[in-house]
């Protein structure tokens, strides 16, 4: 057995290592787990990758959770998760404080625009890693496009374009079943123990919360959040127009330009994008400084503590998963409707950074965002073509690319004035 103070400073170095989103993060894990310190075979990383993925909420930090669970059970699960989770989230705490704090002053808004300006290409370069490794045929092409227009032009919900691509995957992708036989059936008295026990730790902080605090946005933010965490397939870049759109749009408790400047943030750190919603959680509450701490608590709670019940109630399945192959056609289905949600994420935060304003124009069922010409911002173009040199030229990883245009934007914003 792995000695626990092993598993905690392999995972602590996993949590503080993950920069660069979910492939980065699979990568160093992948690295850790299977080379390094060869805890788990090559098939069992890739079997426990296909079933996170298929699940809501970060992929990268749920591989972690079942990683600890299958060297050290539940504890080891736990240990795992927190870990991966925790040294991101006190950063983006701080962070978002200093944002509240100084980001109106011009020369911070200049240097955020860099952020901006790098994220674009970040974006990119996700889609463009997701296209090369899911879109291996005509319906994978064809799921993505339909998945980028009925975002983009149709706005239609995000959870009913993941049913409807899981589906036709399930038909139409699914791949030949395994010869051997398959793991014994795990019992469902277990399985419902264990759904029962992590939905009890996930849901009642969050009920009590509403009942001590029904006047203030503490409710609201523990419902959308943990909504938030059940439909959340895909990953974080996947998810982020959807929340943008509600949280922006429908809520108000942020504007599209601060969004984008979460986002950035969050990039800046280890541990799952996604903790781009303790951004906007602490945004949402920011009208006193310890409504907008408890904000960001709750925000975290409703997204994370879901993550441990997907994994402690599937993991005894993971092994059953290669003799699914309707199951496996369904994550076909899904990744490559991903494409087509982060090709329209992609569009939308480029609108929104080049362009300092718009609007959502409806004819019948169509309804697009048309960007404002005269807030056209030069300075956002040239920025992010340093980014694009510097991270698909030269090579450069988020840790030197993000400063470099950060420094980048706060020079130019001196210049231009």
């Amino acid at each position: 057995m792995i000695p626990m103070s092993d598993l905690t400073w392999a995972f602590l170095r996993i949590g503080l290592l993950s920069f660069g989103g979910p492939a980065a993060q699979i990568v160093v894990m992948h690295d850790t787990l299977v080379k390094d310190r060869q805890w788990l075979t090559e098939a069992e990383f890739l079997r426990a990758l296909s079933f996170c993925m298929m699940l809501p909420g970060p992929e990268a930090m749920q591989l972690c959770t079942y990683a600890g669970w299958r060297l050290r059970g539940t504890v080891g699960g736990v240990i795992a998760g927190l870990l991966f989770v925790l040294p991101g989230a006190v950063v983006v705490g701080a962070l978002t404080a200093i944002y509240i704090a100084f980001g109106e002053l011009p020369d911070v808004q200049a240097a955020f625009l860099g952020i901006k300006a790098a994220v674009l290409v970040i974006v990119a370069l996700a889609m463009r890693r997701l296209a090369a490794k899911t879109l291996n045929g005509m319906v994978a092409y064809l799921l993505a496009f339909a998945a980028f227009v009925a975002l983009f032009v149709f706005q239609v919900p995000f959870p009913v374009i993941l049913g409807v691509a899981a589906g036709i995957g399930a038909i139409c992708c699914a791949p030949k079943a395994l010869a051997t036989a398959a793991p014994p059936a795990v019992p469902l008295r277990d399985t419902l123990v264990r759904i029962g026990t992590w939905a009890a730790v996930w849901l009642v902080p969050l009920g009590a919360i509403a009942l001590v605090f029904p006047q203030t946005v503490l409710p609201e933010i523990a419902m959308f959040f943990s909504w938030l965490a059940v439909i959340t397939f895909g990953g974080a870049y996947a998810v982020l127009a959807y929340m943008a759109q509600v949280a922006v749009e429908g809520q108000g408790w942020l504007t599209a330009a601060q969004m984008v400047d979460g986002l950035g943030l969050a990039e800046t750190t280890p541990g799952p994008l996604i903790l781009v919603t303790l951004f906007v959680g602490i945004m949402a509450g920011a009208q006193t400084w310890g409504m907008g701490l408890a904000a960001g608590l709750v925000t975290l709670w409703a997204t994370f503590a879901p993550c441990f019940l997907w994994i402690f109630a599937g993991a005894p399945y993971i092994e059953r998963l290669a003799h699914a192959p309707r199951l496996q056609g369904a994550l076909a289905g899904v990744s490559a409707a991903v494409v087509g949600v982060i090709a329209n994420l992609s569009l939308w935060f480029a609108l929104n950074v080049v362009f300092a304003g718009g609007e959502r124009l409806q004819w019948g069922l169509v309804r697009v965002w048309v960007p404002d010409w005269a807030g056209f911002v030069p300075m956002a173009l040239v920025l992010a073509g340093l980014a694009a040199v510097l991270m698909m030229w030269r090579g450069w990883g988020l840790a030197r690319a993000l400063p470099a245009c950060a420094v980048a934007g706060w020079g130019l914003g001196a210049i231009v004035g």
